[in-house]
């Protein structure tokens, strides 16, 4: 009984620690692959490019269609590569205000995802979605 409570504690550690995006959310692996570049950061930008573009198409949507699930996959992708870039671009101020902006994003998705299927509260937060978007990608173009 010791050693299977150990065993869980421990799968459950080492999946937490290892960042289960792909484990919970499968098709962000295929996003990440869609945007991978030679250039870590250009793979970011990439992926910023793709967020915007699903941001639009979800915009007229209704719960959780195909566009807001691209974007909800797509920005697991993108979580997932920000903290893979290498050690002096994780030292420069622009990626510290790239962290900023991708924490900001993570509470405009939420406020998407709860108004997923309220159309006026799903486009307002869903275009400040995009907009930060934008603003992330301009502070991404200053890393490369």
């Amino acid at each position: 009984m010791k050693r299977m409570i150990g065993f869980l504690a421990l799968s459950v550690l080492l999946v937490s620690l290892s960042g289960c995006s792909y484990l919970f959310y499968p098709h962000a692996k295929d996003f990440a692959e869609k945007a991978k570049d030679q250039n870590h950061v250009q793979t970011l930008i990439n992926l910023t490019n793709m967020m915007e573009t699903s941001a639009k198409a979800a915009r007229s949507g209704k719960g959780v269609d195909q566009a807001l699930d691209d974007l909800h996959n797509q920005f697991h992708a993108f979580d997932d590569n920000l903290c893979c870039v290498d050690k002096e671009t994780r030292e420069k101020p622009a990626h510290a205000l790239a962290v900023t902006h991708n924490k900001e994003l993570w509470a405009i998705f939420k406020r998407v995802w709860k108004f997923k299927n309220d159309q006026p509260q799903r486009e307002q937060h869903l275009d400040l979605f995009a907009t930060e978007v934008k603003e992330l990608r301009e502070t991404l173009q200053t890393l490369k």
